[in-house]
């Protein structure tokens, strides 16, 4: 019994987050069907680091928040959503994954104490800096 109430303790001190290795990634048809057509905010505790807006042919415009808009477009590699910008040979690869009502997303490349962002559909349109071409 006490190794079951400090199990039930320990899962409840270290928040309600499922770790990522017990999650099922969302398979890339199921991310396509959440993003298509929807413009995202990335937060974490409440507060946006940036938005993305996604287009039926995989092709998406990133802007962190304040920063200036990148092109791109996103594919998969296993149970990783993938995305590349315009202008930068670089992967920036991701795990999503649906938890309750939330859709959560981490870095691959994320250590596991970082926290996941939630992935909510933005309420206004993509904000980008001015910037020539985009």
């Amino acid at each position: 019994m006490r190794a079951a109430l400090l199990v039930l303790f320990s899962a409840t001190a270290l928040g309600a987050e499922t770790p990522l290795a017990a999650a099922k990634p969302m398979t890339p048809k199921e991310f396509e069907a959440f993003a298509t057509g929807r413009t995202l905010d990335y937060a974490v505790d409440g507060t946006v680091l940036g938005s993305e807006a996604y287009f039926p042919d995989r092709s998406v415009r990133d802007a962190d928040t304040g920063g200036p808009c990148r092109a791109g477009h996103w594919y998969s590699d296993g149970p990783a959503i993938c995305f590349v910008y315009d202008g930068n040979d670089r992967r920036h690869c991701w795990h999503y994954w649906r938890q309750g009502g939330q859709v959560l997303a981490k870095p691959v490349t994320a250590s596991p104490d970082e926290p996941a962002q939630i992935v909510t559909p933005a309420t206004t349109p993509l904000a980008c800096t001015p910037e020539v071409g985009v």
